[in-house]
């Protein structure tokens, strides 16, 4: 299994040198890759007395694709992940492209995890439909891939037209994994057709989503061994509840661990780099 880190976007501040110093830490420290979330734009709340959403115009987030081309040059072994990117909110051709630029400039150490997301003001101001957004996104991952792997094509379906063109540079290996983000019976269905991994978000009910991926899986005439599952975790205070925490995930087939580093009450974005060093020093001989 697989330990990786969740960038704290909302905490870490916008100075490059902190953000830069946080990835080549987890890095040097052992860590197998750097998480990020995604949000375009945030709310004013001031106008929407009622608001329920996590995020706020308030919340500071780096665009992921844009973060990740910025670190591919600051270290050399860390794997980036998003989780998730909001695909369809966004132009399907330009995600691929920007993703196969971060794979190439990364020497290919994107996952690409991709979600539906849940607030409608990003999707109206970004000009995108909110009410289609789970199914259109499978036609999505479906001209990405074939943008990755083809110099040229062309394809013609219910929201895309590309007219005999295609993107350059292409991945280095003409595909980038595309992990899903989600619990919904329709996304736990998606992920066993067509996607490479998966991000649950619904912990309580992991082991029953397992294997309804699974049993997608199968249906479709896959591996499910070949699905990758990363979850998300508090950081555990000793070596002793981290070797319980990591053996409980593994048993369970998880692929992929990522030890969140957010909401610990740090006192800026300096003690993220402390508190990562302090986590691994207490933890890593077991993450080994």
């Amino acid at each position: 299994m697989k330990i990786g880190v969740v960038f704290p976007q909302t905490e870490i501040g916008d100075d490059p040198e902190v953000v830069s110093r946080f990835a080549s830490t987890a890095e040097s420290l052992g860590f197998s890759h750097l998480l990020a979330y995604d949000h375009v734009l945030g709310a004013n709340t001031a106008s929407r007395p009622d608001w329920v959403g996590p995020y706020t115009m308030d919340s500071l987030f780096h665009e992921p694709l844009v973060l990740f081309g910025f670190l591919a040059g600051q270290t050399t072994k860390l794997e980036f992940a998003s989780a998730v990117l909001i695909l369809p909110q966004r132009q399907t051709a330009l995600v691929a492209k920007q993703a196969a630029c971060v794979d190439v400039l990364s020497r290919g150490r994107l996952r690409l995890g991709i979600g539906a997301g849940w607030n409608p003001v990003e999707y109206e101001a970004l000009g995108e439909n909110f009410r289609n957004r789970g199914v259109r996104s499978e036609e999505q991952i479906e001209v990405m891939r074939r943008l990755w792997a083809d110099p040229t094509v062309e394809f013609s379906g219910k929201w895309h037209t590309i007219p005999d063109a295609g993107i350059k540079p292409l991945p280095r290996k003409r595909k980038i994994p595309v992990w899903l983000g989600g619990g919904a019976p329709a996304v736990l269905d998606r992920v066993g057709r067509i996607a490479d991994g998966w991000f649950p978000f619904d912990m309580p009910n992991l082991e029953n989503d397992l294997a309804q991926v699974h049993e997608a899986a199968r249906r479709h005439g896959r591996d499910p061994a070949e699905i990758g599952i990363e979850c998300i975790v508090a950081p555990s205070a000793t070596s002793e509840q981290a070797r319980d925490n990591f053996k409980s995930f593994e048993d369970l087939g998880v692929s992929h661990l990522s030890v969140s580093m957010l909401n610990l009450g740090l006192a800026g974005p300096e003690a993220h780099i402390d508190a990562l060093a302090r986590y691994w020093d207490a933890v890593g001989g077991v993450a080994d």
